[in-house]
């Protein structure tokens, strides 16, 4: 099953890395405040539709 690889794995020390650091940073933040926004909804939902 795992063995060597077909392809090739030379060119990975290429990646932009910085960049892919703030991708990553950028969606870790839209998680974090559309989770936030959520609750947000959930608990004005509970206020004022129970």
């Amino acid at each position: 099953m795992a063995g060597t690889p077909t392809f090739d794995t030379s060119s990975a020390a290429e990646m932009d890395y910085p960049e892919h650091e703030k991708t990553y940073n950028l969606f870790l933040g839209l998680v974090k405040w559309g989770a936030i926004g959520v609750v947000i909804i959930l608990v004005f939902m509970a206020l004022f539709l129970l």
